[in-house]
């Protein structure tokens, strides 16, 4: 019995009850897409491919998936007609589907925590039982309200699927119900689909149809479970909350899992790749965006953002900092409240204290960076690089004009505006000579107060 499998993800929807332009699977939970979550768990199972349904102008969706799957195949579903219809513009769109002599797992691109694990038993139940054609993805749900029902027999195997509005009272109390998610032998799917009718309210073709097709054929069908959490489906902003503080609160418990400690943990919010390493101390109210690494030991303090970003071991940040794309904080430096670093790297133990931006830089070891410190790096135009030795001191309300380099050792007077390199050990400042005038504030206060009358 082959093990090939292939893959269909339905992305098609618009996303209408999100309220919003963006396809429903490019909105995010806990930093990532949904569809970039879809992809990394059917790509965990190894498919021969992977085939995309999309609507019209959802190149970004393509792109995104692609990342994951780089030979990812597109399809149009021009009509929206349902689901059957969906999964038949696949079959029709991607010639690798066409009498397909293995296992297509049908997924929704908007179910986030779907895992590897739970497609590979329905794969197994498909694979290791005679004349199986279908295995269904059920759940139990605490309120099994409008979900379709999923009947099964006194073999235990699935009888048929009844939608909630059609099911008497008795299928009513039925909790086991349909997440919509399926594993189907390949080489039956084209001729089951080929016998879905349209004959309901909207008039759309259902691929739950093909259960009682297939039941008609004396073909068997099975079940597998999962959690409702898992099978959880994204159409709304509120979905789309719910969904995110579900993530959040497994990516905490997963950080503390790992030797983390995170002080306040519900006021932490975390990316899905987030890493924390053990013994970091995380304070209240920190928020990592994508792409952000704490190594082992370091603290981050109260209102701290950051993104793309790594902080080596015992390096302090915070409070109230923010770490862009590109940061890099050495081992045991520290950075302060009101501190913006961008694409710069931060030397073992350098300070860069408070009220300071640092963008495009390189930072050397034990540098001091004062109060007020700006790397000018942008004209307008281009960006340019800030180079800083050694044990360099910059004093307070400096403006560092790249491209420039300050020497190692060198000492930048409080003030300066440098517009050139600074040698080592050299000490430099641009501050204009000091004036004091005596009486003239006295005077200027009485000029202008006679003609303000």
């Amino acid at each position: 019995m082959t093990k090939a499998i292939a893959i269909i993800v339905l992305a098609a929807g618009k996303g209408t009850r999100m309220k919003s332009s963006m396809p429903k699977v490019m909105h995010k939970v806990a930093g990532k897409t949904l569809i970039s979550y879809a992809m990394q768990s059917v790509c965990a199972i190894l498919p021969k491919s992977v085939t995309l349904v999309i609507g019209e102008g959802m190149d970004e969706v393509v792109k995104e998936a692609s990342h994951a799957f780089p030979s990812v195949s597109a399809v149009v579903q021009k009509n929206r007609l349902g689901t059957a219809d969906a999964v038949k513009s696949a079959i029709n769109g991607n010639s690798e589907l066409n009498n397909f002599n293995g296992t297509i797992i049908v997924i929704y691109g908007d179910h986030p925590f779907i895992k590897p694990q739970t497609l590979s038993i329905m794969i197994e139940k498909l694979q290791k039982r005679n004349n199986a054609s279908v295995v269904v993805l059920g759940f139990n749900p605490e309120n099994p309200g409008e979900y379709g029902r999923l009947v099964i027999n006194k073999d235990g195997e699935l009888d048929k699927i009844v939608e909630s509005r059609d099911a008497n009272e008795e299928q009513k109390k039925i909790n086991f119900c349909n997440s919509g998610v399926m594993a189907i032998r390949g080489r039956i799917l084209p001729d089951l689909l080929k016998e879905v009718k349209n004959n309901n309210a909207k008039k759309e073709y259902y691929l739950t149809d093909i259960v009682a097709i297939a039941r008609d054929r004396n073909l068997r069908c099975f079940v597998a479970e999962a959690s409702e959490r898992e099978v959880m489906g994204i159409n709304s902003q509120k979905e789309r909350t719910l969904a995110e503080k579900t993530a959040q609160e497994e990516l905490r418990d997963r950080a503390l899992e790992n030797g983390a400690v995170l002080i306040a943990p519900e006021t932490v919010f975390l990316s899905d790749d987030t890493e924390i390493g053990e013994g970091a101390i995380i304070h209240p109210y920190v928020v990592f965006g994508p792409g952000a690494k704490i190594e082992a030991e370091a603290v981050i303090k109260s209102f701290s953002h950051i993104e793309g970003a790594l902080i080596k071991k015992s390096a302090t940040v915070g409070p109230f900092a923010r770490l862009r794309p590109g940061a890099e904080v050495g081992s045991k430096a520290k950075i302060g409240n009101f501190v913006e670093i961008k694409e710069s790297v931060i030397g073992d133990g350098a300070k860069i204290s408070h009220l300071t931006y640092i963008g495009n830089a390189e930072i050397g070891d034990e540098a001091n960076i004062g109060a007020g410190t700006v790397t000018c790096n942008y004209d307008g135009y281009h960006k340019y690089k800030t180079e800083i030795g050694e044990n360099a001191f910059i004093g307070s309300n400096s403006s560092l004009v790249a491209p420039v380099k300050i020497g190692k050792g060198a000492i930048i007077g409080a003030g300066s505006t440098i517009t050139k390199d600074v040698e080592d050990d050299a000490m430099a400042f641009s501050n204009a000579k000091q004036k004091n005038m005596p009486d003239r504030a006295a005077i200027y206060k009485k000029e202008k107060k006679s003609n303000k009358k």
